[in-house]
């Protein structure tokens, strides 16, 4: 069998070669393709096709996703963490060492200068770009994920003295934070204390505007913020003023808005912190190996709205379910495969907010009464999509 993925944007061909001779790739002309691979592309109003089942984003956020809309059409969505980290890691440590020595006005500065004098000029103009060392300089790091713990491990390396938060920190990012790494509980004591601060958590509800007018009036005069993360974490209008207050030195940012352009102390990227030729590769690479186990064998990995389930296929048939998460549901799954006389080799289901994922192995050989079982599933009220996977 032959699955079709829709691709958007340019996506690395190499990378999708881990998608293997199962899989033909369309680029954006497919009509009902089994798989989405995109990067930027703004799915929101978009209809989903019916045999749409995966969507994986070659990237780490998912804003450009409508995540609920796709849950509740049974797609799983993926994305790629950690891909790109080590390049976003690249770009703000490079940005703090901008900050600190402002070569980028330097440079500016040194491209208006013309005649022959112009290496006296730069001798007698060069003291107003006298900047300052980072090390020994206290850097805050809110979100110690992937892409936070690299950044504190390799600032801490350059001589800086480093905070970090996050109060949701997984066990595997933890093993990677430097013991050096000072962790606080409360993300005041980052604003309060650090000459540098750099943000990299999702946008939330909860994470809106994080560098908000509370934040800014805590921090220390000559404080450089550095967002790489989302544009929605910085209140715009509450920066301005503490832009104008010297509370903030430099702002900068990877994301660009008009009232944003052109502004004294802010600096803007043009969303490139991810963009190497390295992590746009690792980004395919991941996505279609996201993409290939899933439809391949009903395992998800790095799944945004459902949790992660892994199991290995030892039975002739495998049915993989998403349905909603209400009571008594695997009970009544169980007693469906009872019914038919067959007998569960293996059983797992994970839930994630209002659905679940549920994966059952079953030890028969009979498809006539396999599909006798995937009709009454496809009948329930509380099962949103039904996959059958044969070894």
């Amino acid at each position: 069998m032959v699955y079709s993925v829709k691709t958007f944007n340019n996506i690395n061909q190499i990378g999708l070669k881990e998608l293997g001779n199962q899989f033909q790739i369309d680029g954006d002309k497919a009509d009902n393709p089994d798989a989405y691979i995109i990067r930027s592309q703004n799915l929101h109003g978009v209809d989903f096709p019916s045999n749409l089942k995966a969507i994986a984003r070659a990237g780490a956020g998912t804003n450009n996703i409508p995540i609920d809309d796709a849950t509740a059409a049974g797609i799983v969505v993926f994305n790629t963490p950690g891909a790109n980290a080590n390049a976003v890691k690249e770009a703000v440590v490079a940005s703090i060492l901008l900050s600190a020595r402002d070569y980028i006005a330097a440079n500016a500065w040194v491209n208006t200068l013309s005649g022959d004098d112009v290496p006296k000029q730069v001798e007698a103009g060069k003291k107003q770009f006298a900047g300052t060392e980072i090390r020994g300089k206290k850097l805050g790091v809110i979100g110690l994920g992937a892409i936070g713990s690299r950044i504190a491990n390799d600032a801490r390396r350059l001589g800086m003295t480093v905070f970090g938060y996050d109060p949701y920190v997984s066990i595997e990012a933890a093993w990677n934070i430097s013991h050096h790494v000072r962790r606080v509980k409360d993300i005041k004591e980052i604003f309060a204390n650090c000459d540098y601060i750099t943000i990299h958590v999702p946008l939330t509800p909860d994470t809106k505007h994080t560098f908000n007018k509370e934040a800014f009036n805590l921090m220390q005069k000559g404080t450089t913020v550095i967002n790489f993360a989302r544009a929605e974490l910085v209140d715009n209008a509450a920066l301005f003023d503490a832009i104008e207050a010297g509370v903030v030195k430099r702002y900068i940012t990877d994301f660009g808005s008009e009232e944003l352009l052109n502004k004294d102390k802010v600096t803007v990227f043009p969303h490139v912190g991810g963009s190497t030729e390295e992590a746009e590769l690792n980004c395919a690479i991941m996505a279609g190996q996201e993409i290939r186990q899933f439809i391949e064998t009903g395992e998800i990995t790095n799944s945004v709205n459902f949790p992660n389930v892994h199991q290995v296929q030892t039975a002739p048939y495998r049915i993989t379910l998403i349905n909603k998460n209400v009571p008594n549901i695997v009970a009544n799954i169980s007693t469906a495969v009872s019914n038919l006389g067959i007998n569960i080799d293996n059983i797992i289901n994970r839930s994630k907010g209002d659905y679940a994922y549920t994966l059952i192995d079953l030890d028969e050989e009979d498809k006539s009464k396999i599909d006798i079982l995937v009709a009454e599933f496809e009948a329930s009220d509380n099962i949103v999509r039904v996959r059958l996977i044969a070894k």
